[in-house]
């Protein structure tokens, strides 16, 4: 019986031609305007509104970033959304890691029902919520307050969280458990030292996709914080650089690059777990 002969380098490389084509035209597509924005934000003033723009600028300039820097409220507004973002992580995770290990482990009456309606919540468009949500927070006295952003950024990235924390949970075996409680554990503490370190992947890519969704909401955080201008986040503070004369676009890119860059580099250094943890979460259980 012949063994099939394996085809040429060259064949198969223009085989791939078309698709390496198509992912460096959607890269493109995709890095370029974060690459207008980090060039512009180090563009003078004078090339930023020439009539003929430059792809390289011609000169540097870190005066917009100085600006951005020494704007009011600038750390003010950083805590703010540091504040906000962490805590609706942090509470998220708390509240999907019990969630998802009892959907996964356990079985209980209602279970596919509950999961069902996890999947319905994260279907559903959060912006058509933001009328009730402004009624509710209007009648219980909860506008103008950073914990009403907390809670609605919890709530958004929730049922994300349960998700994967679920598939991810089902794809360990139980059977690690069940020998650490043999060896005299109790279930919490066999979780705790048995399936939990195992579930660092799915920890890190559910923190990062809750970190990105809560670090760049912008509706929510207009709509609700009204009068409390102190109580403000970083992507309402992007609308700062407008006055009577028009919008410093040099300083509203400075400030997005800034505002960007905390997202940009856990993402970056997180990069090869966030992949395996959607993976590993999104195929097994």
């Amino acid at each position: 019986m012949s063994t099939p002969r394996p085809r040429p380098p060259v064949r198969r490389a223009l085989r791939r031609l078309p698709l390496n084509a198509a992912a460096a035209l959607t890269v493109v597509v995709c890095l370029f305007p974060v690459y207008w924005m980090v060039t512009t934000a180090f563009k003078p003033s004078t090339d930023i509104q020439s009539y003929d723009p430059r792809l390289v600028p011609g000169a540097w300039t870190l005066e917009h970033f100085r600006k951005a820097v020494g704007a009011d409220g600038f750390a003010l507004f950083w805590r703010n959304s540091l504040l906000v973002t962490l805590s609706a992580v942090l509470l998220a995770l708390l509240v999907a890691l019990g969630a998802a290990y009892a959907v996964a482990r356990m079985r209980w009456r209602g279970r596919r029902q509950f999961m069902l309606a996890v999947f319905v919540a994260q279907m559903a468009p959060w912006e058509s919520l933001i009328i009730p949500i402004y009624i509710i927070s209007r009648d219980t006295g909860m506008l103008d307050r950073l914990p009403t952003l907390t809670l609605i950024y919890f709530m958004i990235t929730l049922p994300f969280t349960v998700v994967v924390l679920r598939g991810f949970i089902a794809g360990i075996p139980p059977e690690l458990e069940e020998a650490a409680q043999v060896d005299g554990c109790t279930r919490a503490g066999a979780f705790r030292r048995v399936a939990f370190p195992l579930l660092a992947p799915g920890l890190m890519a559910t923190s990062l996709f809750g970190f990105i969704t809560a670090w760049n909401e912008f509706t929510y955080a207009n709509f609700l914080i009204i009068k409390q201008q102190d109580s403000r986040t970083l992507p309402v503070w992007l609308s700062s650089f407008q006055s009577t004369f028009g919008t410093d676009w040099g300083a509203t890119m400075a400030a997005a690059t800034l505002f960007a860059l905390p997202a940009l580099v856990i993402f970056l250094a997180l990069q090869r777990h966030v992949t395996a943890g959607l993976a590993s979460g999104g195929v097994k259980g």
